[in-house]
């Protein structure tokens, strides 16, 4: 199998909505910025490294887009994932490009020409029909209003020691080398999705997972008692008020890191905001999430109600290096 990934990079110019194409003088085609992923490399690393490297300008990624599978001339079969993408601002999505790795600049003998065009003139440019699937799944959410979205990633702590193995107090209880290798791997991820605000349980476990992508983005967390499994257990509404809030903020992408007795009412919370077809994807049994893994939730801005929609969700478990 070979993965890759990309994106489907968009803007709005005069009211229309435009996606970028690249040429590959190769080919001679015209396709989505997309290639394969690195040994250990998430889809989602990939996706922005590559976007990078064939047009040059950082991204963002926001609601995946249908992906495709075919057979190479070779007979292997390849995989590709997308997202939709927004390129990345210095004030906006600074901290989320500080904490990704550099990237290597545009090889003009492989893209000798990038060009913004209208969705209909990219269908139309497109050299291989399957490509337009994407595409059409982009236009009809920006038909919706419902492409400009931002990411709310629910994060359960890394590894840690088990209870019986642990003589300190539960708040304290760290997490396992294993554990440090969850935290280390979330870092490109949640770059990936421009996360620019960190939330945590104060306890120590949750505080570590998200300690590597704070230092790599030059971040200040918010640490809560109200995520900790103490005060869940004494006032779950207390955790689904902060959800509500993070929500409904209309600008910055966050990642939340609790524990797993807290996710039923982090589950509903973003259950209460979606349509059916992405509620019934969202984990409703114990554990809800593996140690170390994340939900991305893709939120569009409020609807006519005034209310923030949950409009994707992707499950992601970070590969250990």
């Amino acid at each position: 199998m070979i993965d890759s990934a990309g994106g489907l990079v968009w803007r709005r110019r005069g009211g229309a909505l435009q996606v970028q194409l690249v040429h590959r003088p190769k080919y001679d085609d015209w396709s989505w910025p997309k290639g394969r992923l690195d040994g250990g490399e998430t889809s989602q690393a990939a996706a922005i490294r590559e976007v990078a490297e064939e047009t040059g300008k950082p991204i963002v990624l926001g609601r995946p887009l249908p992906g495709m599978q075919y057979l190479t001339p070779e007979g292997r079969v390849k995989r590709v994932r997308y997202w939709a993408a927004r390129r990345a601002r210095k004030g906006r999505d600074s901290y989320a490009l500080t904490a990704r790795a550099p990237v290597a600049p545009v090889n003009r003998r492989e893209i000798d020409r990038t060009e913004w065009l209208t969705a209909d003139a990219a269908a139309d440019r497109l050299t291989r029909s399957t490509d337009r699937r994407p595409l059409e799944a982009l236009v009809a959410a920006h038909e919706k209003g419902l492409l400009d979205t931002r990411t709310i990633v629910i994060a359960r702590h890394g590894l840690a020691y088990a209870r019986s193995a642990w003589h300190g107090s539960e708040r304290d209880r760290p997490l396992t080398p294993v554990g440090h290798a969850h935290a280390a791997a979330l870092v490109p991820v949640l770059a990936a999705y421009g996360v620019e605000q960190a939330i945590s349980s104060r306890w120590e476990r949750c505080a570590t997972t998200i300690d590597p992508y704070v230092r790599a983005a030059g971040l200040r967390p918010s640490f809560s008692e109200y995520l900790t499994e103490a005060q869940h257990e004494r006032s779950p509404s207390r955790v689904a008020a902060t959800m509500r809030d993070l929500l409904s903020e209309t600008a910055e992408s966050a990642v939340l890191c609790t524990h797993r007795p807290v996710m039923p009412t982090v589950m509903d919370a973003l259950a209460q905001h979606a349509p059916r077809e992405v509620a019934d994807v969202l984990p409703t049994r114990d554990p809800f999430l593996d140690p170390g893994q994340i939900l991305v939730a893709h939120v569009a801005p409020p609807g006519a109600d005034g209310e923030p929609r949950v409009v994707a969700v992707e499950h992601v478990a970070p590969p250990l290096h």
